[in-house]
């Protein structure tokens, strides 16, 4: 088996920025946690597969293009984190806000947990605000 941080960056390519759901199962756990991921709806949850599927197809929606670039990645025992760009197109709405068309590029940090080679939950740190602004929800 691959090992954790390999299983990580296969998993960003391959389910994140493809936004292949289907693939859920060979990454992630039958359980997995959102430790702490303030602004994140799911903060707090552990969540099945089935459960992770649905929060990511509903947080790539209004961003169909939706891609991460791993900028910086620190692996100490079932621990993997990196650091990453988040870019996209809002092209769909987002809750109330409608598509603007925008796009984004955002810095964030995940530390993800891994058990048996599945990935078992995250903390992460990402610039909400800095969406916002992006998306125009800010003055200038």
């Amino acid at each position: 088996m691959p090992d954790n941080t390999q299983r990580l960056h296969q998993f960003m390519d391959l389910v994140w920025n493809t936004g292949d759901v289907s693939l859920v199962p060979t990454f992630v756990a039958e359980q997995y946690t959102v430790h702490s991921d303030p602004g994140d709806p799911w903060e707090g949850q552990t969540l099945s597969r089935e459960g992770f599927a649905e929060r990511m197809q509903i947080s790539r929606a209004p961003f169909p293009d939706l891609r991460f670039e791993v900028t910086d990645t620190v692996a100490e025992g079932d621990r993997v984190a990196i650091s990453w760009i988040m870019r996209g197109t809002h092209l769909a709405a987002m809750g109330a806000m409608p598509a603007t068309g925008r796009a984004i590029a955002v810095q964030g940090m995940t530390i993800y947990t891994f058990a048996d080679g599945y990935l078992t939950g995250h903390r992460q740190v990402v610039d909400r605000l800095a969406v916002a602004a992006q998306l125009g929800l800010m003055g200038r």
